[in-house]
């Protein structure tokens, strides 16, 4: 649960960092699925060719080898579908240690005392493994793999999800710190409205339309989070260490409310008004995703039509 203090400074600030959201079994067990994950990947990379023998390489060493033989692991190991036309032999990670990580206790008693006791996992959702920015290839600029631009959540959901009560959950998974990459936020920025959001290395908010010099880093250690208003402007730093950086976004919404990503399941994951509504079953929630994948698979998804900036503004210009 939060104090008086954490809930005044996420209604003042826009955001909260909260220490050991993750217990230290939680934490391993999902370090060691993704593991056991990424080296089944790699045997098959190496049984094709594509890579060197390195599945009894730690974690770090094989995602290492995997960045440079300039094989894609990020959909391989994210937790959602894309949103733009993906065909149906897309992967995808829908591991236990993910499912039991959106149902953590300590998360939902933190969310519980900022949107109230009806909470549903919103399908927003995606695991960010970033390797040192040295080794990135040139051109890469997906948000998932290098440094963030200044963003608000709102501006990546559907209009209809604008008034819905939302709290990201950011979760470290290795230390986040100034070096590889944490976050960093403009306090109070939630307290003012959308602002346009332009294409840019992503898609962000244009530099001139911040005070940069109210950005906040916010370094947090592995099983910790930062928790933060959907209006709330942040972005992460680059990765210049020599390690990989490892989080997840988690979002979640008052029950009932737009989620802002229709096409992709959500689920109730605490209900004192309707307890038998909460989803406790692994295999049920890994359904809800694959049923997606049988709608959407091969057919055409703009992914514009899941976004409200196309650029055109003036101030893009």
């Amino acid at each position: 649960m939060l104090n008086e203090s954490q809930v005044r400074q996420f209604e003042e600030q826009g955001y909260l960092v909260v220490p050991d959201l993750l217990d230290a079994g939680l934490l391993d067990d999902i370090k060691a699925e993704y593991k056991d994950k990424l080296s089944s990947l790699c045997r098959d990379w190496s049984g094709e060719g594509k890579l060197p023998d390195v599945a009894d390489r730690s974690f770090n060493d094989q995602l290492q080898a995997v960045v440079d033989a300039g094989l894609d692991y990020f959909q391989p190991l994210d937790i959602s579908w894309p949103i733009a036309e993906f065909p149906d032999n897309t992967p995808i990670h829908l591991g236990e240690s993910v499912f039991r990580m959106t149902r953590n206790r300590r998360t939902l008693d933190a969310l519980e005392c900022l949107i109230g006791t009806e909470i549903t996992s919103n399908p927003i959702q995606h695991v960010r493994i970033k390797p040192p920015l040295t080794d990135v290839a040139s051109g890469e600029n997906r948000a998932h793999i290098v440094g963030t631009d200044w963003h608000q959540d709102r501006a990546v959901a559907r209009e209809e999800a604008d008034t819905t009560r939302m709290v990201t959950v950011w979760i470290a998974i290795t230390d986040a710190t100034l070096d590889n990459g944490c976050l960093q936020v403009i306090p109070g920025s939630h307290k003012n409205s959308m602002h346009t959001h332009c294409p840019s290395t992503q898609l962000g908010i244009p530099h001139d339309r911040i005070n940069l010099n109210d950005a906040t880093p916010l370094p947090v250690a592995a099983g910790g989070a930062v928790l933060f208003h959907p209006l709330t402007i942040h972005g992460s730093r680059e990765n210049h260490s020599r390690s990989i950086r490892w989080s997840f976004d988690l979002r979640y919404n008052v029950t009932g409310e737009p989620t802002g990503r229709p096409q992709f399941p959500e689920f109730v994951v605490r209900s004192q008004t309707a307890p038998d509504t909460e989803l406790h079953d692994y295999n049920a929630w890994r359904e809800l995703w694959m049923n997606t994948k049988s709608r959407y698979a091969n057919k055409y998804q703009d992914p514009l039509s899941y976004h409200r900036w196309d650029g055109a503004s003036s101030i893009c210009a």
